[in-house]
């Protein structure tokens, strides 16, 4: 998802320049302050989102611990029905909530009452990373098409390039998906194409009036 949001908008600010008649220089300006505020936009919206995320389930862990300080049988019996819930004898489900809560309470709780494991635990910091370097990545094809391009052929030269990389995208994202992957890649082309056709219409218009 980042590396698609960084073609496609690094592409269509080029664009959109390159329509205007923009010189080498200022589209290469753009194209750079594009790809660094669009990496540093992912990273801090992922940062904020995924570390609200992560208060929350601090939140719920501590009054789960408060719970099980508490109420430790009422924590048995909610642990062993929701083992029941999924299909075990009621018995057997007791048996279970008692010796997994006997080697870590707040693990057993954590897991099977609260969907939090530390496989899944929220990490903002990574998360941070992760979504900027992805845009940043996908900003730097059409950057890297700008920089090589003849100035008269940018625009249809980075047109093409960035097409053809959403719509590589879209087939990965489908297939790992399990969709159809000629849905997918049309769906990301059509898309691509239009939000690039509207920057570039604008940036024409905001040219001849400038």
């Amino acid at each position: 998802m980042g590396a698609d949001d960084g073609i496609l908008s690094t592409a269509s600010l080029v664009l959109g320049v390159a329509a205007a008649h923009g010189t080498r220089g200022g589209l290469l300006i753009a194209g750079v302050a594009g790809l660094v505020a669009g990496a540093m936009s992912m990273a801090a919206g992922e940062y904020v989102s995924v570390h609200s995320q992560a208060d929350t389930e601090e939140a719920d862990l501590t009054l789960e611990r408060n719970e099980l300080r508490t109420d430790d049988k009422g924590e048995h019996q909610e642990l062993a029905q929701i083992y029941v819930d999924r299909g075990l004898d009621p018995s057997l489900a007791k048996l279970v909530a008692e010796q997994l809560m006997a080697h870590d309470a707040l693990g057993a709780h954590a897991r099977d009452e609260l969907g939090i494991t530390d496989t899944l635990k929220a990490r903002p910091i990574q998360a941070a990373i992760a979504s900027a370097a992805s845009f940043a990545a996908g900003a730097a094809v059409p950057l890297f098409m700008t920089s090589i391009a003849p100035l008269q052929s940018v625009v249809p030269l980075v047109a093409m390039t960035s097409l053809v990389c959403l719509a590589a995208l879209g087939a990965m994202a489908a297939r790992t998906g399990g969709a159809k992957v000629a849905a997918g890649t049309i769906r990301a082309a059509f898309w691509g194409a239009l939000a690039m056709a509207v920057t570039a219409g604008v940036g024409a218009l905001v040219g001849r009036i400038i």
